[in-house]
């Protein structure tokens, strides 16, 4: 099992890795995510954005009903080329 630490910039404390490692966890040498990979960059996020910009809503069934509306109405390959996007940046 590989575990990033969510707290730490890069490696977990001492007393953290040293039970990791009696557990025979894998340390990742690595942050748990990447600064040049931030979550708002995520491909989903600005035509989201887009969508939903200047709208109001009444209740919480009206939001889940215009998202469950624009997930729906989202064209096929708009999943596959946000992946494909994501990988070209690894």
């Amino acid at each position: 099992m590989h575990i990033c630490d969510p707290h730490t910039p890069s490696l977990p404390q001492v007393g953290t890795a040293s039970w990791l490692q009696r557990y025979g966890w894998e340390i990742l040498p690595h942050p748990a995510h990447s600064p040049d990979l931030a979550p708002s960059d995520f491909h989903l996020f600005g035509p989201l954005k887009r969508h939903l910009g200047g709208m109001a809503f009444e209740t919480e069934d009206d939001i889940i009903s215009e998202l469950r509306s624009w997930f729906d109405n989202l064209d096929v390959d708009f999943f596959r080329v946000g992946i494909n996007l994501l990988l070209s940046r690894w």
